[in-house]
């Protein structure tokens, strides 16, 4: 996948479509969906793939995962919002060579009908697209832990990147939510979800590890959420991914902090330089990413 271009015109022209119509972004979720939408179905996927090509040579594998539960079930609608910035602040600003962005959606394996939801890698307006056909389900199991165990496995066993395969470069992951993941991958939900059936009981530490040989991994703790700032939580993602735990204070600012992690970590910006960056593009978000970013790279 990746192939073709983003466009923010191709954008605007689907946001006008759908309000002339009535239509939000999700109608899929909207119409009443309670199954995983084909293309987002994780079940027989051998591979999400992350690939080079004409139109992108350099390609850089994003992918950006939410939880739909409870508190966090607004969270794709505002990145939907705010695709194009994220995108103008990556392409338009140098920040990443040839971005290609998967989305995802994680819910609950022990009691939700759609607890992991997978898109593909792409470059062009399908990235919007596979936003609008995830199922926001709203549920969740109520103490405190989403099968992000799950997610993780399959962007650890069922993704290939050439950023890493070709230039020994990773891949970007960002996990937004706001609880724990349960404390091992079920082999269980594994080979119902995904299908594979050779999978052994494993701690989630061990699938951390082993996702963070091809990603730099992120996990971004928003305000309103149900548990933000809770200490134990934060702890727990913490001990998995070090400094790369991000607390923010507002939501509508994710697009902003996803974009200047990146270019920080690229080394293609100082944290000035980007907040600089935001001001250009007419953001106000400047505040709030700074101090969700400023114990990362102060």
């Amino acid at each position: 996948m990746g192939h073709g271009r983003w466009s923010t015109n191709t954008y605007e022209a689907a946001e006008r479509y759908r309000r002339a119509r009535g239509e939000s972004a999700f109608a899929y979720s909207d119409s009443g969906a309670r199954k995983v939408h084909p293309r987002l179905d994780p079940l027989g996927v051998r591979v999400r793939e992350s690939r080079d090509s004409d139109e992108h040579p350099r390609s850089t594998a994003i992918a950006v995962l939410f939880d739909v539960t409870g508190s966090m079930g607004h969270v794709p609608r505002v990145l939907q919002q705010k695709l194009p910035d994220l995108l103008k602040l990556l392409q338009r600003k140098g920040y990443v060579s040839d971005p290609q962005v998967l989305f995802g959606a994680i819910g609950d394996a022990t009691c939700d009908r759609v607890p992991l939801q997978i898109g593909q890698f792409e470059s062009d307006n399908r990235m919007d697209e596979d936003l609008g056909l995830i199922v926001l389900e709203g549920g969740g199991g109520g103490q405190r832990t989403e099968s992000y165990e799950l997610a993780m496995y399959f962007m650890a066993r069922h993704t290939s990147l050439d950023c890493w395969e070709k230039r020994g470069r990773k891949g970007y992951l960002f996990i937004i939510g706001d609880e724990m993941p349960y404390p091992r991958v079920d082999p269980r939900a594994v080979r119902k979800l995904i299908g594979d059936t050779d999978v052994e009981s494993m701690n989630v530490e061990k699938i951390v590890a082993e996702l963070q040989r091809t990603f730099e991994v992120y996990y971004i703790l928003p305000e309103g959420a149900s548990y933000a700032g809770d200490r134990e939580i934060l702890g727990c993602w913490r001990k998995l991914l070090g400094q790369n735990v991000l607390q923010l204070e507002n939501l509508d600012a994710v697009c902003e902090t996803i974009a200047l992690t990146i270019g920080l970590a690229e080394d293609a910006i100082d944290l000035r330089t980007g907040l600089g960056d935001l001001a250009e593009v007419g953001s106000a978000a400047g505040n709030v990413v700074a101090r969700a970013l400023d114990h990362r790279w102060a």
